[in-house]
């Protein structure tokens, strides 16, 4: 009898774990609520959507989420292959056609013969071998009874940044460029000084959205995702030395580089929709148009998404979940994706990749796999497992994370470049076994 398992929840990590598993002989009963009930930040009815950016980030081996991605091309990750074929221009990032890589995903495990899709919401975990993937919005009964199983959750806030069209865009001002030349990928809207200050002061003093259920003072957000409103408050030149940075580009129609740049990076593969770079929000509508739209260019712009914030939950992982991602209470129970602590797209890819070969070698009386923390694989779920802190938050994959070289270089890119050949020497190992 053919072996089985379950996968709550149809993201990036619940659908990677899926495939992982079913590739492997296992029968899969893959549970997605969708379109019965969608979260606050969801909105299309396909797999594997993308609510915030269309980027998975630096493809650099010297960056760790390129190293993560170059890991998981190696050993046969399905979301990932998807994303290379959606692909679109984004300088030296990873950014995908939103649409056409759920399209892709979705289609892909609808064919799946091991993979059966149950549009159903779950209510609470099942006894059967499974792997929670439900994401950082997981809420209501499921959520109560991961927190009586495994200790009540922590939380961040995240934001998602809004969406134009470049039809609506004001091109005699906006130019294409990548900084430091590397081709001509974004749009850049240029600012002079006066227009940054005027900007940055409208920005501080707009009206956010309110967050039901939480005083000002208990919000708490995640770095990498900081509301560009939040981070102008911490200094008038803050943006400028942050998304805003005027590094590495020049507008060739004058010759110099501006005072500051708000870039936009294409969201499909048509050219129509246009992310703004790092313009995560919590403002109300009203005054995103308002305020947004004083940055040259996007005078009249058309804003088919605006920007929204929303609460991320994940579990307090340490002594509660194993480096492979399975729970210390029950070896064919795991988690996977942002509610494990693992933070970002190509981290939950990962996390998902890791559990469903785990889980899936298990069932089938196979030894474990051992991603050691020399892979950035390994890594993640080293650092879910066994920080030692009393202060466990989400973490993007990053070097520091990774198992120190002996001897290292004092150059930081021959140091990271060492420990990249190291991570992708030992990857292909793996690659062997699994």
């Amino acid at each position: 009898m053919k072996a089985k398992a379950l996968v709550i929840g149809a993201g990036l990590s619940g659908c990677e774990a899926a495939f992982q598993l079913a590739k492997r002989g296992i029968y899969v009963e893959l549970f997605e609520m969708k379109p019965h009930r969608k979260s606050p930040a969801h909105k299309s009815d396909l797999l594997c959507e993308l609510v915030c950016s269309n980027s998975l980030r630096s493809d650099r081996l010297q960056n760790g989420a390129g190293l993560l991605k170059e890991e998981l091309r190696r050993l046969g990750s399905f979301v990932m292959e998807c994303a290379d074929a959606t692909r679109i221009p984004a300088g030296g990032a990873l950014a995908v056609d939103r649409e056409g890589f759920s399209k892709m995903v979705t289609e892909r495990l609808k064919s799946e013969p091991n993979i059966k899709i149950v549009n159903e919401e779950v209510e609470q975990i099942p006894d059967e071998p499974c792997i929670v993937a439900t994401g950082p919005l997981t809420d209501g009964k499921l959520l109560a009874d991961i927190e009586a199983k495994l200790g009540e959750g922590l939380h961040f806030f995240d934001a998602a940044a809004p969406l134009v069209t470049r039809e609506s865009l004001d091109m005699n001002k906006v130019f294409a460029a990548s900084r430091y030349e590397r081709g001509s990928d974004y749009l850049n809207c240029p600012m002079n000084r006066d227009e940054y200050f005027a900007f940055v002061r409208e920005l501080v003093n707009a009206e956010t959205a309110q967050l039901h259920g939480f005083e000002k003072e208990a919000i708490k957000v995640f770095e990498g995702c900081m509301p560009v409103e939040v981070m102008a408050k911490r200094g008038e030149m803050t943006l400028a030395f942050g998304p805003l940075k005027p590094v590495g580009l020049i507008d060739e129609r004058t010759g110099q580089r501006p005072f500051a740049v708000v870039q936009l990076r294409q969201d499909d593969k048509d050219s129509i929709l246009y992310n703004i770079v790092g313009f995560q929000t919590n403002l109300k509508f009203p005054e995103q148009k308002r305020v947004f739209s004083m940055i040259p260019g996007l005078e009249n712009a058309e804003f088919v998404r605006y920007g929204v914030m929303h609460r991320n939950t994940y579990i307090n992982s340490p002594g509660k979940l194993n480096s492979d991602f399975s729970t210390c209470m029950r070896n064919d129970l795991y988690f996977a994706g942002q509610i494990t602590g693992v933070e970002g797209y190509i981290e939950s890819i990962a996390s998902g990749f890791v559990a469903g070969i785990s889980l899936g070698r298990k069932l089938l009386g196979k030894e474990p796999v051992a991603f050691t923390n020399e892979t950035a694989l390994g890594a993640l779920g080293n650092y879910a497992a066994n920080y030692a802190g009393n202060d466990f938050q989400p973490m993007n994959i990053n070097f520091g994370i990774m198992a120190k070289l002996q001897n290292p270089p004092r150059n930081k890119q021959e140091r990271y470049t060492q420990i990249a050949f190291r991570a992708l020497a030992k990857t292909d190992e793996i690659k062997d076994n699994i």
